[in-house]
């Protein structure tokens, strides 16, 4: 039992974390596959692969130096440059937080008619109290969310892929990638899935305490494959349900391909959609803000022994809704495809790269 929990828990805890903020809409899963239709499979596998690597590296590297935090991690690979990653880190979480109030602006333009303005501004509004509210609040809202986004997502995928399986072969069987103006190269189709692992690298130091307990490096192979599929099977399950109505333009083409799809199935889907996506979105924004706050006072703190005050932590917080709350006018569909593009050759730059430097060496050593 124990080895299980050994191999299985950063796998769960890594896909929980992304699962949050990443797949909720299903406009990344659109951008980084879904679009290039009977191909998309191919990112999902670089998706597989690349998560898989990225694990297997991050368990060992931490094994071998003994370290479990990702400021300890960032100092033995890049010195000093820690401090680019909590720069990268913080816009990401900005990134983030604007594709979260602007899909909160669809779903609730969508749902309920409201202005898009609405639901950018209520997400802002919501994410700023909870963190003005503590540690304690934040920690239910995730528990909560976290579980009742798993279960609702995997009744939507059941839902749509047994309804449109025939749609679903037809795309595969016939190579339809009609949506894009070419077909697209394999090298392209590789290549996005790296990028979205890359975006993505953002996610590891949430499970770094889960490393503890791996023993050996056959532990964090396995363990790091594990994890690549944990991380990636909620990817194919949106990528297929998204091919049973490819090339629809109304899908593809959607903010939130989620909300139109289940537009075609039971109301009582939709409003299950809005609660828990708009609850995961709050959930998601609320922890990346409090995340970087919280690394903020660990640095103060240990630097000059005093707590943050509250203000500073407010300041922090404002600065950076107001900064998504601008940003979020851009739009979803253009904040995925090209935000998440910068943000993931930077993650690769200050993390990915180094970590496959000195992973790599690890392994190669025990040969």
């Amino acid at each position: 039992m124990h080895y299980l929990k050994r191999i299985f828990l950063p796998g769960i805890i890594l896909q929980s974390v992304l699962i949050g903020g990443g797949y909720a809409t299903g406009r990344e899963i659109v951008e980084y596959g879904a679009r290039f239709g009977a191909g998309g499979w191919i990112c999902g596998l670089a998706i597989f692969f690349g998560f898989s690597l990225m694990s297997m590296l991050s368990i060992e590297v931490c094994r071998q130096w003994h370290v479990y935090d990702y400021k300890s991690l960032l100092k033995k690979m890049i010195g000093q440059g820690w401090i680019v990653y909590e720069i990268v880190y913080l816009l990401g979480a900005i990134l983030t937080i604007a594709v979260m109030a602007s899909a909160a602006g669809e779903i609730l333009s969508i749902t309920l008619g409201f202005p898009k303005w609405v639901g950018v501004v209520l997400i802002v509004v919501l994410v700023g109290f909870l963190n003005y509210k503590g540690e304690a609040v934040i920690a239910k809202l995730e528990t909560v969310g976290t579980v009742a986004l798993f279960a609702a997502y995997f009744v939507f995928a059941y839902v749509v892929i047994t309804n449109r399986g025939n749609e679903v072969m037809a795309v595969f069987n016939s190579w339809n990638t009609d949506y894009q103006p070419t077909p697209p190269a394999m090298g392209m189709l590789l290549w996005t899935g790296i990028l979205y692992v890359g975006y993505n690298l953002g996610v590891y130091p949430a499970s770094f305490f889960t490393f503890k307990g791996i023993r050996s490096t056959r532990e964090s192979i396995l363990a790091g494959a594990m994890a690549g599929m944990l991380m990636t099977i909620p990817w194919f399950l949106t990528y297929f349900a998204f091919m049973g109505y490819y090339p629809d333009p109304s899908v593809i083409g959607a903010s939130v391909p989620w909300l139109v799809i289940l537009k075609n199935f039971h109301p009582l889907l939709i409003v299950i959609f809005g609660i828990v996506v708009g609850w995961t979105l709050v959930e998601t924004a609320t922890g990346m803000i409090h995340a970087f706050i919280s690394r903020i006072e660990v640095e103060i703190h240990a630097r000059q022994g005093v707590p943050v005050k509250k203000i500073v932590k407010a300041g922090i917080s404002t600065v950076a809704l107001l900064l998504a709350l601008l940003l979020a006018q851009v739009g979803i569909i253009d904040l995925v495809a090209k935000g998440y593009m910068l943000m993931a050759y930077a993650m690769i730059a200050v993390f990915g790269i180094p970590l496959l430097y000195y992973g790599l060496q690890f392994f190669k050593s025990k040969n």
